[in-house]
């Protein structure tokens, strides 16, 4: 698997594709070079910005339409703005991202465009109950909207096992069921959620939640979800085995059944993706760290074409 970076002359990484007007729109996070040592919690992790990209022909010419948000702009949040993702609806275009506020908990937040590439304003406050990371937004064929999102370690869900942050708390493991992913179903303007948030949850082929010590399948960060042949396709990024895989279901909150894996680890320690069709094609927009030689913190993004097959698996070629 050989694929150059769609962006060389910054470092970015968690891209999050929607084809928008005719055209590819890229929402990543932006990478920048810190002295903050590596840790699990994510420190060296410390963006200040969000940059927009966009693409008429993959492999063509990427036009940055520069800073569409920057950490100063957002009146709740503190620091370490990650991976964000977009959607459009009634005319308007939402930008959803995490940070962390100014109790250093992640929470997640919402900015309006009236155009795709931004610039986007931020509300003044968070989405009412909402924590963790790596929001994915996806809007249905019905005009319903939902919300993914959720990371371990340094992206707090262990801390929300009881439905309150506990600063102590610990990601479960042994036998017993992993820890889910949450979703919750958005308001009509994207500004809010329209019920109460929930687990997505993610089975064997047995019917069986996946377990907390099955670090090759369950859930970690990175939730993705696209919709091919009425098909919800959940992906996800298993994080300290670094694969990307999927489950699909019927119903856009679940229950999902795994499916298999998409892509290997990645040079780097992170893996993040998003899933799209653009003129009949199925494209994988993925990041490593080839651009910064191995460091950590210093990714690019970068896109392949996937395939499926009969039977609606997903391969690479």
């Amino acid at each position: 698997m050989k694929s150059s970076p769609l962006v060389s002359h910054i470092y970015t990484a968690d891209p999050s594709a929607h084809v928008f007007d005719g055209r590819v729109y890229i929402y990543p996070s932006h990478d920048r070079e810190t002295d903050i040592a590596d840790n699990n919690l994510g420190d060296q992790y410390d963006m200040v910005d969000y940059h927009v990209f966009s693409l008429s022909q993959i492999g063509g010419p990427v036009t940055d339409h520069g800073a569409v948000l920057k950490l100063e702009e957002i009146p709740w949040a503190s620091r370490q703005l990650w991976a964000p993702d977009a959607a459009k609806k009634n005319g308007k275009y939402h930008l959803f991202f995490p940070a962390k506020d100014q109790s250093g908990i992640f929470r997640i937040g919402v900015a309006v465009s009236s155009v795709p590439y931004g610039p986007f304003v931020a509300e003044p406050n968070p989405i009412e109950g909402s924590y963790s990371i790596d929001p994915c937004s996806f809007v249905d064929d019905d005009g319903s909207a939902y919300l993914y999102f959720g990371g371990i370690w340094g992206g707090q869900l262990q801390c929300w096992q009881s439905n309150r942050f506990d600063p102590e708390a610990k990601e479960p493991s042994g036998s017993g069921p992993a820890l889910q992913p949450r979703a919750a179903k958005l308001s009509e303007d994207l500004l809010s959620f329209d019920g109460e948030v929930q687990p997505i949850v993610i089975l064997d082929d047995k019917g069986k939640p996946l377990s907390a010590d099955d670090h090759d399948r369950r859930f970690f960060e990175a939730a993705w979800m696209h919709k091919r042949d009425g098909v919800y396709y959940f992906s996800y990024s298993t994080g300290d085995t670094h694969y990307l895989v999927y489950a699909t279901g019927d119903n856009p909150l679940g229950p999902f059944t795994y499916r298999g894996r998409i892509l290997e680890p990645v040079i780097g320690w992170t893996t993040h993706h998003s899933i799209v069709e653009y003129l009949g094609k199925w494209y994988l927009f993925y990041h490593d760290a080839s651009l910064s030689h191995g460091r950590n913190h210093l990714r690019c993004v970068k896109v392949m074409e996937i395939f499926y097959r009969r039977n609606g698996t997903i391969y690479l070629k």
